[in-house]
């Protein structure tokens, strides 16, 4: 009988001793609340970690990815909003650099008689962008030249409930920007195209013509105007406006926005505007 009792107690303890290691396994592997969370932490830092360091040694591409990455699956990050401008701005650095883009550029070279102009209108881009893109300082271009061209659709998506402008190329996210739509949601919904372009434009208000640079013009430094008359694209002298519905009907932007957008977008350029 005592050994059966010494038996018992025996598997008792093995028991016990078993269940605190199963215990502790599962506290170590992280399946604790607490420490799940802080593994997720960590994964995000680490993965911004890498994506700096990819920007830091020009491995633009594969930062972008890294960015993507990271607002794919941290989405609800508290700092996310700080990563998806550090992508925005890197997207729109490797646009105007001379970077090949998979699926979005090619490279042209230059034959004779062929002008920027003749070129922008080829691959249905701008002489603006061409210039910017190589590093041109003039519109003089020879032959055997070799250009990088953007051959990426752009296009427009315009949110009135949110006042925000998102840049896209061949769908894909490029840059958002915070703009002002129409007082009471007037600001008209559908898709439009772009059908010409100013600089530095004249406002004409009322049958008046008022010129660029008077108090009383409030376009900006860039008119885009739509298939609509009367609609458009365009900068602003209010610029504590951004992100109201304010205007009368337009879509108003900080003017080194728009100005951005001028030099990217060929007529053409569709412009879908949504509640």
């Amino acid at each position: 009988m005592k050994k059966n009792w010494i038996i018992a107690g025996i598997g008792v303890v093995v028991l016990a001793s078993l269940l605190l290691i199963l215990k502790f396994r599962n506290f170590s592997t992280g399946n604790a609340p607490l420490l799940s969370g802080v593994a997720k932490t960590e994964s995000f830092d680490v993965l911004l970690k890498n994506a700096v360091r990819l920007q830091e040694a020009k491995e633009w591409l594969k930062a972008a990815e890294a960015y993507q990455k990271i607002m794919t699956t941290y989405g609800s990050h508290p700092t996310i909003e700080e990563v998806q401008k550090r992508l925005e701005d890197l997207n729109m650095r490797i646009i105007f650099s001379a970077i090949h883009v998979p699926s979005q550029t090619t490279t042209y070279v230059v034959n004779e008689g062929d002008s920027l102009t003749s070129i922008a209108r080829k691959f249905g881009t701008t002489v603006e962008f061409i210039k910017k893109e190589n590093g041109l300082a003039s519109n003089i271009i020879r032959p055997g030249m070799r250009l990088r061209i953007w051959t990426g659709k752009f296009s427009i998506l315009v949110d009135k409930s949110q006042n925000l402008l998102t840049l896209k190329s061949n769908a894909e996210v490029i840059k958002t920007y915070r703009v002002s739509t129409g007082k009471n949601n007037i600001t008209p919904v559908g898709t439009f195209k772009i059908v010409n372009k100013l600089v530095n434009p004249a406002w004409t208000r009322e049958g008046k013509v008022i010129p660029f640079g008077s108090p009383e013009n409030i376009l900006g430094a860039r008119w885009l105007g739509f298939d609509v008359p009367g609609y458009g694209l365009h900068g602003t002298t209010q610029p504590q406006t951004i992100g109201q519905q304010a205007t009368a009907g337009c879509v108003r932007m900080f003017d080194k926005d728009v100005e951005e957008l001028c030099d990217l977008l060929p007529l053409g350029t569709e412009i879908t505007i949504m509640d």
